[in-house]
């Protein structure tokens, strides 16, 4: 029997600010208006310079749903130059290719246009489904509506985006939801060939959000859904665990076959409680399977070259360095 492997991506997080729109029961990531709710751009350049420095290949942009909504945001990004996050957002992907990183944004909903736009700029995109079911935990959250986080990932189907998206864990979702979400996953790939991981994320209790008190899921169940995942979609959708949020080392053999973009240099600014693990401690967790170093762009939209010309150089580039780099460790 062939010998599995477990990909991962280096990178830097980049949460360009976050201000948000809605207003999820988990969540600690968001904050309100204020003075400095914006990550300069020399804040920017500095992290993806360092980033570069340490090998990552990866910036994961993000920032909280449709913050030009919250009462004096666009103020803020005003003074800086910008009438728009989508713009600013624009321009540092830019930089971050310049610098010799792939840009992967992680923006919330956005329109078809603003994908579109995006698109030209960054080697992949994503949004979490987190469910199909109608659950408390997004009573205040608009953006959380499974139709319009549905039609968003449709669209970027339809622009022959490589994405990224997952379900969320024990906010409110039973197993048949989880079932259903997997099957729209599914049959929008099964349509558009574009769904290059699910992530798997479980939910983990923060202090002061209206959830704080809520149980985290347990890790058999969290496997039961894993199985799930591997029975319901096609075998090259990658299915991700975070591996700093679950005990990766026991989840592996469900089915995982990706440990995500994991950071040397950042936080997981999302859930900051919980460090990411050294590179060197995934070789631990992945266990009897091979280890092996990934682009936040997948190997066969690459090869189909659903990829902006302006980044082949780029990826080629890159690629050539995980290569040398995996070559190494297998000397070393």
């Amino acid at each position: 029997m062939p010998q599995r492997t477990i990909t991962y991506s280096r990178n830097v997080f980049l949460p360009l600010t976050t201000v948000c729109h809605n207003r999820c029961g988990y969540c600690s990531f968001r904050t309100p208006v204020h003075e400095d709710c914006v990550m300069s751009p020399g804040q920017v350049e500095d992290i993806l310079q360092r980033g570069a420095a340490l090998g990552c290949t990866e910036a994961l942009f993000t920032f909280g749903e449709r913050p030009g909504l919250e009462p004096g945001f666009s103020r803020i990004l005003g003074k800086m130059g910008y009438r728009d996050i989508i713009d600013y957002c624009y321009d540092l992907c830019e930089k971050a290719i310049g610098i010799g990183i792939l840009p992967h944004t992680n923006a919330g909903i956005l329109t078809m246009e603003e994908m579109d736009r995006l698109s030209e700029v960054n080697a992949s995109m994503g949004l979490m489904l987190e469910t199909t079911a109608r659950v408390d935990a997004h009573r205040n959250s608009p953006g959380k509506d499974p139709a319009v986080r549905i039609g968003m990932i449709e669209d970027a189907g339809k622009l022959r985006i490589p994405f990224t998206t997952g379900i969320l864990l024990g906010i409110g979702e039973g197993m048949d939801d989880r079932e259903e979400s997997f099957m729209v996953i599914r049959d929008l790939h099964k349509r558009f060939g574009h769904i290059q991981e699910v992530i798997i994320q479980n939910f983990c209790p923060k202090d002061k959000t209206p959830m704080a008190g809520c149980s985290p899921v347990e890790p058999e169940e969290i496997c039961l859904t894993i199985r799930l995942a591997r029975d319901i979609l096609p075998g090259e959708i990658a299915i991700q665990i975070p591996p700093n949020l679950a005990d990766a080392a026991s989840l592996i053999p469900c089915g995982v076959d990706d440990l995500g973009g994991v950071s040397p240099l950042t936080i997981d600014y999302v859930n900051p409680e919980h460090p990411w693990p050294e590179i060197r401690e995934l070789k631990r967790l992945a266990g009897d399977a091979h280890l092996k170093e990934r682009l936040c762009i997948y190997q066969r939209y690459i090869d189909k070259g659903w990829c902006p010309p302006r980044l082949a150089p780029l990826i080629s580039r890159l690629n050539q360095m995980i290569q040398h780099r995996s070559d190494r460790s297998a000397e070393g």
